[in-house]
């Protein structure tokens, strides 16, 4: 009997050992490595494929020598343009080098838009840093509440961004919906071009139905850190404005009728105090495709 006990002892001893060692790996993993997510989106709007590659959520994240690991799996991509997506430092951070040295790095393989995320919003407020400036120095184009019309490979869109909640009009009776957000996306979505919109907050696209009461073709959204745990056959743990088990957390999440789609990236780095696992940081490349 004796003997019997000591051997399920060392048994239940080697299993969470083993369990330790995996979950060591599994957090090494989900801190640097990268994943490349590819996603084909068709539509009858264009003409000429337009290759975007999404960054979001780096929270001054450092993958390689000077983010050497990131920028070539950006390039090996063969992007048309570069969208990031919010959350480039961190607001808890004085250091704003990792983000322009990207930048810098990035702008040299196809031209850089960046729209902002609340640690930009919150680094200015702490450190009284112009970050559009900054952004714009190192050479990226920042879209505030603001858009161009620009021509990518022989094919014209419409390229916006913005920080916020992007709610729909039907929430100005209520007075939940921002009527300067409301007003820019009314402007944004009158066109014939194809719409293209970097907007960090994800909630009210999917959960309050932006992604079908606005007329805007295609959503880069970030935010949600891809749920920071994700389990199997669950998904994410807990996504901020989404609370627990959010279930929307990454992927493409399209309108009742599919002709527009929210492109929700799991990000690259994380603020929060429980770690990243089972949750490899991640490059989006999006082909836009003539249908």
């Amino acid at each position: 009997m004796k003997h019997r006990k000591l051997r399920i002892a060392a048994a239940v001893v080697l299993a969470l050992a083993a369990l330790a060692a995996v979950c060591a790996v599994e957090l090494d993993r989900s801190a640097h490595s990268l994943a490349v997510t590819n996603y084909r989106i068709e539509t009858r709007e264009l003409g000429a494929p337009v290759r975007i590659v999404q960054l979001t959520d780096l929270h001054n994240g450092v993958f390689g020598d000077g983010n050497a690991e990131l920028v070539d799996t950006v390039a090996a991509q063969n992007p048309d343009l570069i969208a990031i997506t919010g959350d480039l430092l961190d607001s808890g951070s004085a250091d704003t080098d990792i983000a322009t040295y990207l930048i810098a790095q990035l702008s040299g393989i196809a031209p850089v838009y960046v729209s902002l995320g609340n640690h930009e919003l919150e680094y200015e407020q702490t450190y009284g840093t112009d970050v559009t400036a900054l952004y714009e120095d190192a050479g990226a184009t920042v879209l505030d509440r603001s858009y161009a019309d620009i021509t990518v490979g022989g094919q014209a869109i419409r390229l916006g961004g913005i920080y916020g909640y992007c709610l729909p009009e039907k929430y100005l009776q209520t007075g939940e919906a921002d009527e300067a957000e409301c007003a820019f996306l009314r402007d944004f979505q009158d066109t014939d071009l194809y719409t293209v919109l970097l907007c960090h907050m994800p909630a009210c696209w999917i959960v309050n139905d932006g992604i079908s009461e606005w007329d805007i073709d295609c959503v880069f959204a970030g935010h949600a850190h891809g749920g920071q745990i994700r389990l199997p056959f669950v998904g994410g743990l807990w996504a901020p404005d989404q609370g627990w088990f959010p279930g929307q957390e990454a992927g493409l999440y399209y309108s009742g009728d599919r002709q527009k789609v929210m492109v929700l990236s799991r990000g690259l780095g994380s603020t929060e105090k429980i770690p990243r696992f089972n949750n490899i940081p991640e490059v989006v490349v999006t082909d836009l495709a003539a249908e």
